[in-house]
């Protein structure tokens, strides 16, 4: 006789590849696609032992409401969430998925830092609407081997954009919560030093409890009206309706982001901001990182439900 395979709810849309992962150990349900949520919950939550969700989504039910549940399975590396901490309650195992795509996230955060300071979007919108009409039509942006980064989170994500931004031959320094003693960048003493020692301030730090609002009004102000801010860790660790006062008013130059506080951003939040690229939180969104993802879901999976120790647990 067959053994029935565990029955596993992805919160994430089937193109994102997270339910074709799963598919490979469980039976799956993909959350979008349930026509009635309400009726599915009062039928089947009952038989649900994984959940394959994100940081970023909203979750479909209180963790109560899924007793069978033994696995919460974040696509991503990202956990910090109220469903996290209900499961760590209740004795649930949860999985994440670091360093799937630490590289190509490093990547974005150096991309929107050019973007950014050298006027790259903008640019192309003026060429497009016909605004080219005379020499250098956009401001005169400062050279990148000229200029300070600051980083926010050496962590695995950090660590690749001081190894990128070193090809520019900036000065790099960083900050975090924790001392790293093999740091090959000074620690600034706190975080306000380091951004007003920066011209460019990178956020990468781990999203968590404690880093909600960590760049608040007073971090903007410190890195001043000739800095500029990039963004690739979580729309909430940034108050960004500070943010968004500092660059109407030009107290920040400008800013690269590629997370929000509520995804999807509304345009008209944006609407008249200048000095802004954004980009709708795909940083992370490469073959590679995705098929890395992949491959580590479905092995937490199969471990979990043989019995054996997750691949990649969160235990903090």
């Amino acid at each position: 006789m067959t053994q029935r395979r565990p029955l596993a709810l992805v919160t994430l849309p089937r193109d994102v590849g997270a339910a074709d992962a799963a598919a490979q150990i469980c039976e799956v349900v993909v959350w979008p696609e349930v026509a009635d949520p309400a009726t599915f919950l009062a039928e089947r939550a009952g038989m649900v032992q994984a959940i394959v969700t994100a940081s970023t989504l909203p979750f479909p039910a209180p963790i109560k409401s899924f007793p069978a549940l033994s696995l919460l399975a974040f696509f991503g590396a990202g956990y910090a969430t109220p469903a996290t901490d209900a499961c760590r309650d209740r004795g649930i195992a949860v999985s994440n998925g670091p360093a799937t795509n630490h590289l190509d996230v490093a990547d974005m955060a150096v991309g929107l830092t050019i973007a950014t300071i050298r006027r790259i979007a903008e640019s192309d919108r003026l060429i497009r609407a016909g605004g080219w009409s005379r020499l250098h039509p956009v401001a005169m942006a400062p050279s990148l081997r000229t200029l300070r980064y600051g980083i926010v989170g050496l962590g695995a994500i950090g660590t690749a954009v001081a190894e990128r931004l070193a090809a520019f031959g900036g000065g790099i320094a960083w900050w975090g919560p924790r001392a790293k003693p093999d740091a090959r960048w000074p620690r600034a003493a706190s975080l306000i030093d380091l951004a007003q020692t920066s011209d460019v301030l990178i956020v990468a730090v781990r999203a968590d409890a404690d880093s909600h609002d960590l760049i608040d009004a007073g971090v903007i102000a410190a890195l001043g009206p000739g800095g500029y801010l990039v963004n690739v860790s979580r729309g909430f660790v940034v108050d960004e309706d500070a943010l968004i006062e500092a660059l109407r008013h030009r107290r920040l130059a400008g800013a690269g982001l590629d997370v929000f506080a509520q995804e999807p951003t509304g345009p008209a939040r944006w609407a008249g901001i200048e000095g802004v690229v954004l980009s709708p939180h795909i940083a992370g969104w490469t073959h590679t990182s995705i098929a890395a993802a992949q491959d580590l879901l479905t092995e937490n999976l199969r471990r979990h439900f043989a019995g054996q120790p997750l691949l990649t647990p969160v235990t903090s």
